[in-house]
């Protein structure tokens, strides 16, 4: 782990140098085109950083909030929207905060999932998570003698969850803190997800599905028009891409696209939530209760056939 941490501070530079060429030099193109051109060498050098690590820790979090959100923030800045783009533009310090920071910054507009209530019970605060976070952590050697792999499995994803919710919360902290920008939360109690637009759209690590959203999902449906069902399917497509990717980075093996068909299933089936909806919901709507239990079975039972696989090959 120390030889990580130490490789991690050495590529502490190529975010500050990428972060200062983005913002003094990339940003100069007013043209979206020459642009992109620029940030071409800024892309590539993101891709491959992952292949600088060996754990999973470290190899997983660069993938995942430099290789992906911050590329795609890039695209979006690219075409001058996104977090990054503003007028007055934000300063370097805040900017190079949103780039490579995990944070979902707050527009004038709420939204539904900001407005949502949760039940006392169930809502879980900061201090609560990071002691469960340290108690999955420190409990792992004693988890990995005793349990089987496939409850392995299952509690290394509440890790998963618990670890992506708190550093992003953190993230959100330091960045409503040092500059005084509203921030949203990351995630929505995802356990209690009503339904597949409520999990992926409302709940569930929402700072990706808001960069896919204006990444794949407008682009698609208002500048070329493609019906709302082929925006929804390519938003998964790509998100199934960029997990594929991620578990490149962690195994170093040719993909075997078990996340890709978790992610075209979750699409097809959510499209088809979106439409039902259209179709019936006036005359015919499920309990809460049953909309629950059908979301949550369908989630697990996909996470069973199409997630547990990969993860119980890499425990193994």
């Amino acid at each position: 782990m120390v030889a990580e941490i130490m490789r991690f501070i050495m590529v502490l530079p190529i975010f500050i140098l990428s972060s200062l060429y983005c913002y003094f030099v990339a940003s100069k193109f007013s043209k979206a085109k020459l642009r992109l051109l620029s940030l071409l060498p800024v892309f590539s050098i993101f891709l491959v950083l992952p292949l600088y690590f060996s754990s999973i820790l470290f190899t997983s979090s660069v993938g995942l909030f430099v290789t992906w959100l911050t590329t795609f923030k890039l695209l979006l800045f690219t075409f001058d929207t996104g977090p990054l783009a503003s007028n007055p533009p934000l300063s370097f310090p805040l900017f190079a905060s949103i780039a490579f920071f995990p944070t979902r910054t707050k527009h004038n507009k709420t939204t539904p999932h900001d407005q949502e209530s949760l039940p006392k019970l169930l809502h879980l605060d900061l201090p609560t998570k990071v002691v469960i976070l340290a108690i999955l952590i420190l409990g792992n050697s004693y988890i990995d003698l005793v349990c089987p792999n496939y409850v392995k499995s299952w509690i290394n994803c509440a890790t998963m969850y618990f670890y992506l919710d708190v550093v992003m919360s953190l993230s959100n902290v330091f960045v409503r803190s040092t500059f005084g920008v509203e921030v949203r939360q990351p995630f929505n109690e995802p356990y209690l997800a009503t339904s597949l637009q409520n999990l992926w759209g409302r709940r569930w690590n929402l700072i990706v599905s808001e960069t896919l959203h204006s990444t794949i999902y407008k682009p698609i449906r208002y500048k070329v028009g493609m019906p709302r069902w082929v925006a929804v399917v390519t938003v998964f497509v790509v998100s199934g891409l960029m997990h594929e990717l991620l578990y490149y980075y962690i195994v170093r093996a040719i993909p075997t696209w078990e996340f890709m068909w978790f992610f075209v299933i979750h699409g097809v089936c959510l499209a088809l939530e979106i439409e039902l909806k259209k179709a019936y919901e006036k005359r015919w709507q499920l309990q809460l209760a049953a909309s629950t239990l059908l979301t949550t079975t369908f989630t697990a039972t996909t996470t069973l056939w199409f997630l547990f696989p990969p993860m119980l090959r890499t425990l193994a």
